[in-house]
């Protein structure tokens, strides 16, 4: 993934763009063959290895950027494609974006092709294609145009409505092809020459080593916990501060099957959980911006869910998400429907009101008396509508429950809104949210345990486990060490946990409402090595931590689930499993220091009875 913090570009390891939405991520898409290679659109500028048997292509970033390099490997020449979008960290949208293509050879001589098919509105609407000369074309597409220029000697042909172009460049050569996406009818942007396309590539370079240098890290896994937080960073909708969930849509959680949803929205749960990351990172800035765009959705209130916040929006926070199912697009790997929009923003999910209190309250005090003020007026509404049944955290649409998580996260909103009240002589009617916080407390106690299985269960017409039950130690609702939890976590471990990998739930046990199956779930494998670390099974722990990162692909990203033979599943790149990814390495980094510390305790040994590296 490429991006300049307002959209995002996704190249594939053979060089071919195949997936951007422009000018913001959430718009329809100029390239997506990852959806359909016939209809979707794509820009493929890569080396000609036809007929080479001992060609190689290697992927990497150069290191702490998203700037992102291709490397053409053969025994007549070794050629790189660097991919990069200057980063536009502005409070105002803008209707000009920049993908720059910079070709290089650095060995011997090397053929390349360049093709570029842009289908606009996600293949739905046709273009025209004007080529100003040899060098300068521009599609003409509804509401966008899609400039594209190149240096010499790339020289440009029409191709029925489309690009195509051949160059040999020899040790020492560069070149360079630029797309602008342009709203409307906007002039080009200036005929791109080497050296201001140097110049840009070191200023976009530059950009993210001067962003990296507020991190705090300093632990065991550095490189991916840097990588985790530009991806997390690039996933940000600068103007507003608000992340979104994926840069994708329709991506499978299984091969063939219907579970495709659209992720390029603000989810109020996982912005929300990411505040804590970022600002253990080091990041309050990125922090405290979504937390403003967060307030604002309190103070406007108007949702489509008629409930005073919905579970997601878009990131101008538009709460209508109306969802339309692409029907001419084949999906990826012939997984359809392909889905826009997403019908799940109109679901009850009343845990959003905990993970929303955790964020506004985790740095300080919110700021504004009318913040506040919105603030407050949540959590009385909460006290008097948190004792119902809903969707869950896993938007199921096999019917609403009383779902733990859903009770765990009330009983969070109501823990942390009591903090800020007293820590910051903030007006509110605290005698009335410690009588609901203790309720729902009770109420978790006595429904949400099942003692045949000596675990907190999903929810409380069920003895099926739920992985998002991994969050209670890290919410303080129970000690990492208490025996109840021990047990909990020993019996996912049983059940839900398979090589390391940990499924959210067993779907054939609690039905969803959703034909298929899905693969192990990214977020709760993360989340269940910080669980493990936390109750001092350190040894397991950091095995499934190593383990787990051999699952990311070649330049260090995960998608949202891993599938049964270690293939990534669902929208890509996911905010929800970098984010755990990084919370799961501090909490190691804090377990194995401590342990270091006292070493006479021995607390990598592994608990009674329990054996074998996998646990």
């Amino acid at each position: 993934m490429v991006g300049d913090l307002q959209t995002a570009a996704l190249v594939s390891a053979q060089g071919t763009v195949d997936w951007w939405c422009t000018p913001r991520f959430d718009s329809p898409s100029v390239f997506a063959s990852l959806l359909d290679s016939d209809r979707g659109g794509y820009c493929r500028l890569a080396a000609d290895l036809t007929g080479d048997d001992n060609a190689t292509v290697r992927q990497l970033y150069l290191s702490d950027t998203a700037v992102l390099v291709t490397r053409f490997m053969a025994p007549g020449g070794v050629g790189e494609v660097a991919d990069f979008m200057e980063p536009i960290p502005t409070a105002t949208p803008t209707d000009r974006h920049r993908l720059v293509r910079a070709v290089r050879v650095v060995r011997g001589s090397l053929p390349f092709t360049l093709t570029c098919r842009p289908r606009f509105d996600y293949g739905r609407a046709p273009h025209t294609l004007v080529l100003s000369d040899d060098r300068s074309a521009v599609f003409r597409g509804p509401g966008t145009d899609l400039h594209l220029q190149a240096t010499e000697p790339v020289t440009l042909r029409a191709d029925d409505g489309d690009i195509v172009a051949r160059f040999t460049l020899a040790a020492g050569q560069t070149a360079a092809v630029v797309l602008t996406s342009v709203a409307g009818d906007g002039p080009a942007s200036p005929a791109p020459s080497l050296n201001g396309i140097v110049d840009e590539l070191e200023a976009c370079r530059a950009f993210w080593l001067s962003w990296l240098r507020s991190s705090t890290y300093r632990g065991r896994w550095q490189d991916m916990v840097h990588r985790s937080a530009i991806t997390l960073k690039l996933l940000t909708y600068a103007p507003t501060g608000a992340p979104i969930a994926a840069a994708t849509m329709g991506l499978p959680e299984q091969f063939g099957g219907e579970r495709n949803w659209d992720y390029r929205y603000t989810w109020i749960r996982d912005a929300s959980l990411s505040v804590r990351a970022l600002i253990d990172l080091g990041f309050a800035e990125e922090a405290h911006a979504f937390r403003r765009w967060l307030r604002d959705r309190l103070d406007a209130g108007g949702t489509a869910s008629g409930e005073p916040l919905q579970i997601m929006y878009r990131i101008d926070g538009d709460p209508n998400l109306t969802e339309e199912i692409l029907t001419h697009l084949e999906g990826y790997r012939g997984s359809a429907p392909v889905r826009v929009g997403n019908a799940a923003a109109d679901q009850i999910q009343l845990d959003i009101y905990g993970e929303a209190a955790e964020a506004l309250t985790q740095a300080g005090d919110m700021g504004a008396i009318r913040g506040w003020q919105a603030f407050t007026n949540v959590l009385d509404w909460l006290a008097e509508n948190w004792d119902r049944p809903d969707e869950g955290i896993w938007e199921t649409r096999g019917g609403r429950k009383d779902f733990t998580y859903s009770r765990l996260m009330t009983w969070v909103a109501f823990d942390r809104g009591i903090r800020a009240a007293t820590n910051y002589s903030r007006p509110a009617d605290v005698a009335r949210w410690a009588q609901v916080r203790d309720v729902v407390f009770k109420q978790i106690v006595e429904r949400g345990w099942s003692p045949n299985r000596r675990a907190f269960v999903q929810h409380y017409d069920t003895e099926v486990l739920d992985a998002s039950l991994l969050l209670m130690p890290r919410v303080g609702f129970i000690s990492p060490h208490d025996p109840a939890w021990l047990s909990t976590l020993d019996a996912m471990d049983q059940e839900l946990v398979s090589d390391s990998l940990v499924y959210r739930y067993d779907p054939e046990a609690s039905p969803d409402g959703l034909r298929g199956s899905e693969g192990t779930f990214n977020l709760c494998s993360f989340l269940y090595v910080e669980a493990l670390a936390r109750a001092g099974r350190l040894q397991q722990a950091r095995y499934a931590f190593d383990k787990m990162l051999t699952y990311a692909n070649h330049v260090g990203l995960f998608a949202e689930e891993i599938g049964p033979s270690g293939e990534q599943l669902g929208n890509f790149p996911q905010a929800f499993t970098h984010l755990a990814l990084v919370a799961a390495a501090m909490a190691l980094d804090d377990e194995l220091a401590l342990a270091e510390s006292r070493p006479f305790l021995n607390p990598t040994a592994r608990p009674r009875g329990e054996s074998g590296a996998d646990g």
